[in-house]
């Protein structure tokens, strides 16, 4: 029985990087926000507009512990999802955990191109989405340095570095 998190910040390739390793590793992939989104037939910014984020956080964490307990499966979670309640001590209970991290310069540069789908960074220009980026990850390091493993990213930027950083991790694991 395999259970996978992968966590880290928005842009990191969660999502990009756990698709393909739940493939080489023949296990279910699951993307947590989408997985959220077809459970309340809203996307995650409608949730944070409808709910706000403190009851959108409520409903990542059960939602999580839902999947958590699903077998064989990699979990790409949200960006926030290890920050809050006991989010990472359950996952690093329920599996293995995986910080993807990269540079705040690469995040930035990688979020820049699709902030539209992104509530907390959707209106945000160049210097302002950087500025915002550093100052989360000051916050959130604390939480997804918890992680069983620390996976650089910063050059996972094509599909032949996704393989080649899949083909890593799993040396890792």
């Amino acid at each position: 029985m395999k259970r996978i998190f992968l966590i880290g910040y928005m842009g990191a390739g969660k999502t990009t990087a756990g698709k393909e390793l739940a493939k080489v590793l023949e296990l279910e992939f699951i993307d947590l926000d989408h997985f959220i989104q077809a459970r309340y037939q809203k996307t995650v910014s409608q949730l944070f507009q409808d709910v706000g984020e403190a009851e959108f956080r409520k409903i990542e964490s059960t939602v999580l512990k839902e999947v958590g307990e699903f077998e064989n499966v990699v979990i790409s979670t949200g960006g926030g999802t290890p920050c809050f309640f006991d989010n990472m001590e359950y996952m690093n209970k329920a599996g293995t955990t995986v910080y993807l991290n990269a540079a705040p310069e690469a995040l930035a540069a990688r979020l820049n191109t699709c902030k539209e789908k992104r509530p907390l960074i959707k209106d945000k220009n160049e210097e302002e989405l950087f500025a915002f980026v550093v100052e989360s990850l000051e916050k959130r390091n604390p939480y997804y340095t918890q992680a069983q493993i620390i996976f650089e990213t910063e050059e996972l930027v094509n599909r032949d570095d996704v393989n080649k950083y899949v083909q890593q991790l799993i040396d890792k694991l």
